[in-house]
């Protein structure tokens, strides 16, 4: 008896006897059968359930039935029809409602492993199985009412990207779910101190759009042993169309996870908030007994010449988003998440890896949908990808992805510095040479006549067509959080000094044409204890401390601020290249450490006719040219108030160190 024969000891076996012809032979991925319709797996009705599997390879394939998402043998094993289209069908005329099953595939002499498929959309605990049930069932009440937050542009876009852990377990946030989905549904919640945290927190900011770390099944904690409270930011790949059991309450009840995530979606559209899913198509949590490669192996990963694994992710394996089935893939499973769960907009982990014409494919399906739904992604790879750089969805290609946004490291890092070097400063630690990479990410990376691009730090001509398609941030989660890298970039930095720079660094974000984008926390202040990477890292370093909320006030109030400011004027998001050609001027300075600029004219329809920012990171007051006129301040020494600081006469303004200053002009 081989070892993969156990499965089916002691269980009824019924075998369908079949006459189709012989399995196909292919020479090469580009002539495997693609599947017509769409990817279904499983279609359930209470008087019968039929299943499809896609594995043209194929020798066998059988259905596994179990009673039990783990644990115990199947019940019963059903040999399935090969079909249509490289497809192996069966039908079971019983009604299998809270069943689970799994398929096993054999090529040649090897059967390949249980797996739930490759577009299970619901699972058992830890989701080795899927299971069968009733989607109509999942959603909660007013589901089919819900909808999503008004949006006009995506140059209104502002997102806040958050861990569910991170967001609600500290004791300090109040919150009874911790670290679950149903902790972004409750409300009134609050610190020690009576402020509000959770969603309430989330209002008072003032965001459009969270974007919440991977969500969907992932492979890397044990759903078995939540008491161990194992971290993991959820790159790890395993189901890409189910909720992850870990934030759920009842990891083991497959229904139990898909309503908690869309009651959680549903608080936080009541709250006029969007939410963005973190997607990672560019690689799975392990390649030999990924669902993809236990069911055609081979074909949705890129090999190198040499027939191993290429590896652009770093990760082991990097998926083939250029091959038919895994585009089509890509395409209904981010439909999927549009349409089940109402997500409202997708981040691509490495988006570099995919092909142009896999992500120009999404956004023209996902626009049919609903063309306000927002995609972007990380417009790099891990490494280079096994294919042409030209072909691939990285940065300097995102003008040829109309809809798409990409993260400007350029203004990042002219910011803060390199991502490779901690202690390594920038502009905000008083270091020059950013200030030209600083205005490439204030245009939002269009083209610009007063932008010199030979002296942009990474990249020497616009990306961008419009500028809604540059993400602008100072960090992120895969990163030292603001605090953190200040800290260690400038040694011996004082209190007073910390909070300046980070309401500097949050002014240029904000104040950007790009799409702001902050991490959760960065508003109070939260510190990781200097970890860089804390992907595995505990809660004494992960979670936000909702006590920073009332020791940070000050840089609270600035970052509502910024926002409320960002919104109320819409000559900071211009949504359009030309527009911002022709109301945006640098402006001259004198030395370095300074970026000052002007909106002129009305940019936007604005009531404000120009308004004057000026980034000054030096240790002393900058002095800079305007033209003359009478303005009025509405942001000085990290103080935010838009019914006037003061008036500005004249041809010069003073501004103080380390720090922004906002003013502008209604004279005609």
């Amino acid at each position: 008896m081989k070892l993969n024969d156990l499965a089916i000891v002691g269980v009824t076996v019924s075998t369908v006897v079949s006459c189709a012809p012989a399995k196909q032979e292919y020479s090469s991925y580009e002539l495997y059968p693609v599947r017509s319709g769409n990817l279904t797996e499983m279609e359930y009705t209470p008087t019968v359930t039929r299943f499809t599997l896609w594995a043209p390879t194929a020798d066998e394939v059988r259905l596994m039935l179990f009673e039990a998402g783990e644990g115990g043998h199947a019940y019963e094993t059903v040999s399935m029809e090969p079909a249509e289209e490289g497809t192996w069908k069966t039908e079971i005329k019983k009604d299998l409602k809270g069943k689970f099953y799994t398929f096993n595939v054999k090529i040649g002499d090897k059967w390949q492993g249980d797996t739930p498929g490759i577009n299970a959309k619901a699972v058992g605990v830890n989701g080795k199985r899927a299971a069968i049930i009733d989607m109509a069932a999942t959603n909660p009440e007013g589901w089919a009412e819900d909808k999503r937050p008004a949006l006009k542009s995506p140059a209104d876009v502002i997102i806040y990207e958050m861990h569910h852990r991170d967001f609600s377990v500290a004791p300090s946030s109040g919150i009874e779910h911790k670290g679950k989905f149903l902790a972004m549904t409750e409300t009134g919640t609050r610190s020690p101190e009576g402020l509000a945290t959770g969603i309430d927190h989330l209002k008072e900011l003032g965001v459009t759009h969270v974007h919440i770390l991977p969500s969907y099944d992932y492979a890397s904690v044990d759903e078995t042993k939540l008491d161990e409270n194992k971290y993991n930011w959820g790159y790890d790949p395993q189901n890409y169309n189910v909720p992850d059991g870990s934030y759920s309450t009842d990891p083991y009840n497959p229904e139990t996870r898909i309503r908690e995530f869309k009651q959680m979606v549903q608080a936080l559209h009541k709250a006029g908030i969007r939410v963005v899913l973190d997607v990672v198509y560019n690689h799975t949590f392990n390649t030999s007994e990924s669902n993809f490669e236990r069911t055609v192996p081979g074909y949705f990963y890129r090999q190198n010449a040499d027939g191993s694994l290429a590896n652009g992710s770093a990760c082991g394996n990097e998926t083939a988003s250029n091959r038919p089935m895994m585009r089509k893939y890509m395409v209904e499973s981010v439909l999927h998440w549009v349409n089940e769960y109402h997500i409202d907009g997708f981040r691509f982990d490495l988006m570099g890896i995919h092909d142009i014409t896999t992500m120009n494919e999404i956004r023209k399906a996902v626009s049919a949908v609903d063309p306000t739904i927002f995609i972007y992604g990380e417009g790099w790879a891990a490494s280079a990808p096994q294919m042409p750089e030209d072909s691939l969805a990285m940065k300097a290609n995102t003008h040829r992805m109309p809809g798409i946004a990409a993260f400007s490291d350029e203004m990042r890092d002219a910011l803060r510095g390199p991502f490779n070097d901690n202690a390594q400063g920038a502009f905000l630690a008083g270091i020059p040479g950013g200030e030209e990479s600083i205005k490439f990410g204030i245009a939002g990376a269009v083209k610009h006549p007063q932008v010199d691009n030979d002296s942009v730090n990474y990249s020497k001509q616009a990306w961008a067509g419009q500028p809604t398609q540059m993400i602008s941030y100072v960090s992120c989660h895969d990163d030292m959080c603001l605090v953190d890298r200040l800290k260690a970039s400038i040694p011996g930095i004082k209190p007073d000094e910390l909070a300046r720079l980070d309401k500097l660094a949050q002014t240029a974000v904000f104040t950007s044409q790009g799409v702001p984008f902050i991490y959760a926390g960065e508003e109070v202040m939260r510190d990781k204890k200097g970890v860089h990477n804390s992907y595995q890292s505990p809660d004494s370093v992960n979670a936000i401390d909702w006590k920073r909320k009332a020791e940070h006030a000050d840089v609270f109030a600035y970052y509502k601020g910024l926002i409320q400011l960002r919104k109320n004027h819409p000559a900071f998001r211009l949504g359009d290249a030309d527009l911002v050609r022709k109301h945006l001027e640098f402006l001259p300075v004198t030395g370095s450490n300074v970026v000052a600029y002007r909106l002129k004219d009305n940019a936007g329809g604005d009531v404000w006719r120009d308004i004057i920012v000026v980034l000054n990171a030096r240790k002393e007051a900058a002095r800079v040219s305007v033209p003359e006129g009478k303005y009025t301040v509405v942001c000085k020494d990290g103080t935010i108030n838009e019914k006037g600081l003061g008036n500005i006469y004249g041809t010069e303004i003073s501004v103080p160190a380390q720090s922004a200053l906002i003013c502008y002009n209604v004279a005609r």
